[in-house]
């Protein structure tokens, strides 16, 4: 492999042109995995307006609008790293009301936001209609590897030393679920596409060595 070094807009140009380019015909799910130290969220929100300039009509996600019910997701504490890695994030959820109606064979009607975690209530997020070209890019952390049903994936990856050092005080107890993630998911194998992000302000692609 070979690793690339690009600019932030040089990265969103390519990704968009990338993601434009697939299935233009179709729908488009799309997972930008990332700790909250490389900001996935970051990256998905600049690719809207460059894929709608491409003609795909963008839609944004995030996992924090997925999040489980209080009772079940802090059941074992508000620091369990095991908590955080296994029950944290409604998959199920996920699926249902995004991921499988924008599938191929979807009725394209989804929601945005299903929890609302700061009342601990459903956010009562209407539905919405996807067009038939849409992209729906879905950012959050441990994305890859659970069976999710994605067509395109990119991994956000940092180094160990990285992602200790830019993660804030309060979020030092999640750093054995992004190590356990790192060594049984090891999304770096498998992702369509792998961002190197140590340093944010010089993203660099890994590449095949063709």
């Amino acid at each position: 492999m070979r690793v690339r070094p690009v600019s932030f807009p040089v990265l969103v140009e390519e990704l968009a042109e990338r993601l434009a380019s697939r299935e233009s015909d179709n729908r488009l799910r799309v997972a930008v995995d990332g700790a909250d130290a490389a900001d996935p969220a970051r990256l998905a929100d600049a690719l809207v307006d460059p894929l709608r300039v491409r003609g795909r009509p963008a839609v944004r996600v995030d996992t924090s609008d997925f999040l489980r019910p209080a009772s079940l997701r802090l059941e074992f504490g508000r620091t369990n790293p095991d908590s955080f890695y296994a029950g944290w994030f409604d998959e199920a959820g996920l699926i249902r009301e995004v991921l499988a109606p924008a599938g191929p064979d979807g009725s394209g009607r989804i929601v945005r936001r299903l929890w609302d975690p700061a009342v601990d209530r459903a956010a009562r997020e209407p539905y919405q209609q996807l067009p038939a070209t849409a992209i729906v890019l879905v950012s959050g952390p441990l994305l890859l590897g659970s069976g999710l049903p994605f067509d395109f994936t990119v991994h956000l990856e940092l180094s160990a030393a990285a992602l200790a050092r830019r993660t804030g005080s309060e979020q030092q107890w999640t750093l054995p679920a992004y190590r356990r993630y790192a060594t049984e998911v090891a999304p770096e194998t498998f992702a369509d596409l792998v961002v190197r992000l140590d340093d944010p302000r010089r993203p660099a692609l890994v590449e095949p060595a063709w």
